[in-house]
């Protein structure tokens, strides 16, 4: 078995031109062996086999043309990609738990893990692990356009095997970190030569947090220290820590916490808050367990009562200083039994922003803004650029109205600072007349009546299967649902797109007059859903796919797969503290968005249509 080279910690890179810079990837570190009878093998730091777990690998290699580049070995990190910067390790952990084989499949087809190549190790059965990493780098490249594995890693990508893109300073290497929330990067020796044990010519440099706490036990066996914080004046564990500490302090301190301990048992010395220190960590598990804790230092000058679960809330999360963020504190939804502060919402925005920015790009941009939070009904509609906000924001003047774009995830963290809570689009790209999607508002008359959503939905998609257009479905984030046409860009006008829609709400109320209804004015619909098809046109604009809403629950506008759409769904399940880890288990179903023609489809039902004369009527 193969061990990997490791890299060295230490606080800060090395700085030269003989030395180029890696995201830093949080996933299970692993080689790939494929042999000249084309077997193959992915296997783990500690020898384990990966890809029966990981069979989204396995499949993807079958299908690659490998004659004349076997036996192949490859060093890399398996990963779930959050973003290009940054792997969540607890769900490549969960998947490489799972044992039940129908499982492992969903899991694989839903939300699919990649293996992170930054390293060729054998090529056409040549050991090249003697030749300087510049060469292997750029045989590896080489490899890699052969095999059409992407060149920087993407959640997008369908590929299950990406390249690792690498800069030319550590500077910008770890601003793209922080700005993605990851976990660090590797310096690496352009002359270094690949071997196995850990080495000074790679060095690892993490993007710690830091959080003040106080200690309150010392586990006797072996050594932890279990630190707090208070959370609404109950002493609250975050977790325990041992590294970082000189040996000198460590016996200093466990001396100390022996003598002031206010009471033992066969496990534990226990402490009342006294001692406070910094300990700086990667992330927080969902159990609120802080992953890779060290010792950073003593904070003497600190009180208990100041190491707060706000303060802890605030601590998980890093940005650039190119993001400006004011009051992280501050509370934007509030719940029964807690709130979501802003540096939360500002870290839902991160998270889901890979699958929220495609649907954003190059669209005129109208947010709704709320200053003092959802809970406070002040807001207003922003769609014209301030003088205060950064240059950096990209522009499109359209009615004299300069229109800001939401092209990279620098400007939707500026938005979300300014509490936009709320994205809306119109359906076509800045500088075109034409739309490159249709959406049909099925807007009922209060959540109360959301089942005729459901049936409006259903309707639709039997309308649209045997005409072969393909929709897509989500929750509006507030009380009813929507669904997505995707159409060519530049293709069809709005007026050709109304004739489409006209039939559409033409033939369900006809079908179902006692359900729905076309009538505008609020007062006639009598409690039918009305069909806001109106809304499809040029100058419109609808909720785009993850923003969230102001309403109580924070709900969030969420795509759905069909199968989901029936008597079960419930809007109140899909909020800004869910959806993010909704993708992680389920992923993404609007992922192939793009992807769909609808154009000849859509024109045959067009041409049908126009032939029509009068509006359609149900033959029911």
């Amino acid at each position: 078995m193969v061990k990997p080279m490791l890299p060295t910690y230490h606080p800060e890179a090395p700085c030269s031109k003989e030395w180029i810079y890696e995201v830093k990837y949080d996933g299970f570190r692993a080689i790939l062996t494929i042999e000249e009878s084309k077997v193959a093998k992915l296997t783990s730091r500690n020898g384990k086999e990966l890809l029966p777990l990981f069979p989204e690998i396995g499949e993807f290699l079958e299908t690659l043309n490998l004659e004349g580049i076997l036996p192949l070995q490859l060093d890399g990190e398996l990963v779930w990609l959050t973003n290009e910067a940054k792997a969540d390790f607890s769900e490549i952990q969960w998947r490489g738990r799972l044992r039940n084989q129908t499982l492992i499949s969903e899991a694989s087809t839903l939300s699919p893990c990649r293996f992170i190549v930054f390293d060729l190790l054998t090529l056409n059965g040549k050991d090249i692990t003697k030749q300087n990493l510049s060469e292997r780098k750029a045989m590896l490249k080489g490899l890699g356009e052969k095999l059409h594995f992407p060149e920087n890693p993407s959640p997008h990508e369908e590929s299950p095997i990406q390249l690792i893109g690498n800069y030319d300073t550590a500077n910008e290497a770890m601003n793209k970190v922080i700005l993605m929330d990851g976990e660090g990067i590797v310096a690496k020796n352009i002359n270094s030569i690949w071997h196995e044990k850990r080495s000074t010519s790679w060095i690892k440099v993490k993007n710690w947090r830091v959080v003040p706490c106080f200690i309150t036990a010392l586990h006797k066996e072996n050594g932890y220290i279990s630190i707090s914080v208070y959370k609404d004046g109950v002493i609250t564990p975050i977790g325990s820590v041992k590294n970082g500490m000189s040996a000198q302090d460590k016996t200093i301190l466990h001396e100390l916490i022996k003598k002031n301990a206010v009471e033992e048992n066969a496990k534990f010395f226990y402490l009342h808050p006294s001692i406070c220190i910094e300990v700086q960590f990667l992330h927080v598990h969902e159990e609120n367990e802080l992953r890779e804790p060290q010792f950073s230092q003593w904070l003497l000058q600190t009180i208990p009562s100041e190491c707060t679960w706000e303060r802890f809330l605030i601590s998980q999360f890093t940005f650039p200083e190119s993001v400006h963020i004011t009051s992280p504190d501050k509370p934007i939804w509030a719940f029964k039994d807690r709130k979501v502060i802003k540096v939360e919402y500002l870290q839902y925005l991160r998270e889901v922003s890979s699958h929220f920015l495609p649907f954003l790009a190059d669209k005129l941009l109208t947010t709704i803004r709320y200053p003092h939070g959802a809970m406070n009904p002040e807001r207003f509609f922003q769609k014209n650029k301030p003088e205060y906000a950064p240059p950096s924001i990209q522009t499109f003047l359209n009615e004299d109205i300069e229109y800001m774009l939401c092209n990279e995830l620098e400007t939707l963290l500026w938005f979300g600072n300014q509490l936009a809570l709320e994205f809306h689009a119109p359906f076509q790209k800045a500088g075109s007349t034409k739309p490159d999607e249709i959406v049909l508002d099925l807007d009922p008359p209060s959540i109360e009546y959301f089942n005729l959503a459901i049936h409006a939905a259903l309707e639709i998609k039997k309308v649209l299967l045997p005409l072969h257009i393909e929709a897509f479905v989500k929750t509006s984030g507030n009380k009813g649902l929507q669904i997505h046409i995707p159409l060519p860009e530049d293709t069809f006008t709005y007026k050709e797109t109304h004739i489409f829609t006209d039939f559409l709400g033409q033939y369900l109320i006809s079908s179902f007059p006692n359900d729905f209804t076309l009538e505008r004015m609020k007062k006639n619909r009598k409690n039918r859903l009305y069909l806001d098809f109106v809304q499809h046109s040029e100058g419109k604009t609808i909720i785009v796919p993850y923003s969230p809403r102001g309403n109580h629950f924070a709900g969030v506008a969420t795509p759905l797969s069909w199968e989901e759409v029936n008597e079960n769904l419930r809007l109140e399940d899909y909020t800004v503290e869910t959806v993010p880890n909704r993708i992680k288990r389920l992923g993404c179903p609007f992922k192939n968005y793009r992807q769909i023609d609808n154009g000849p489809a859509f024109l045959e039902v067009l041409s049908f249509l126009k032939q029509q004369k009068g509006p359609y009527k149900s033959k029911k």
